[in-house]
């Protein structure tokens, strides 16, 4: 029976430690000939990072020569922080300036007959921007992992101590 607790309580840690991660990318199509153009508020002085990439329509095989895109990134008073012209994939990264909405705009040049592009892309600004697999040093693991425990040992009393209640 206290395995089973272990593991119930284990699963407990897990699950939430899984709901905690959240995904921040999109993916849309964009006709050719058409812009689509994604709005974040950003604050000043904040990290933002961004990339960008074409889905192969056909895997196993090049990507087709009409499949380019431009992406322009400006802020709300049309300052230029990235441009690329006719790519199929590409980053970017900058300190904002300015608080306010960044427009992140793709363009696909017109092509005959139209067809249509889909774009995979991932936009993060403040805390979710920073690189935090390069944060984690080998001591702050290994501090973490006493932390987790003793919330595990935390746990598994309270759940103990429902039992002794219930048996009561």
């Amino acid at each position: 029976m206290n395995t089973q607790i272990q593991r119930q309580s284990l699963f407990v840690l897990v699950s939430i430690l899984m709901l905690w991660n959240r995904v921040e990318s999109i993916r849309f199509d964009l006709e050719s000939g058409h812009t689509k153009c994604i709005a974040e508020d950003i604050k000043s002085n904040s990290m933002t990072v961004g990339k960008y990439q074409i889905v192969n329509p056909n895997d196993g095989h090049p990507l087709p020569d009409s499949h380019k895109i431009t992406v322009r990134v400006t802020s709300a008073y049309g300052n230029s922080y990235h441009y690329s012209d006719n790519v199929n994939e590409g980053h970017f990264a900058f300190q904002a300036v300015e608080a306010g909405d960044y427009m992140a705009c793709f363009f696909a040049s017109d092509h005959k007959p139209s067809t249509s592009i889909t774009i995979d892309f991932d936009w993060k600004s403040g805390v979710a921007a920073k690189d935090w697999t390069n944060v984690a040093k080998k001591g702050s693991v290994e501090s973490m992992e006493i932390e987790l425990k003793k919330m595990f040992d935390t746990v598994q009393s309270i759940h103990d101590e429902m039992f002794y209640l219930r048996e009561r």
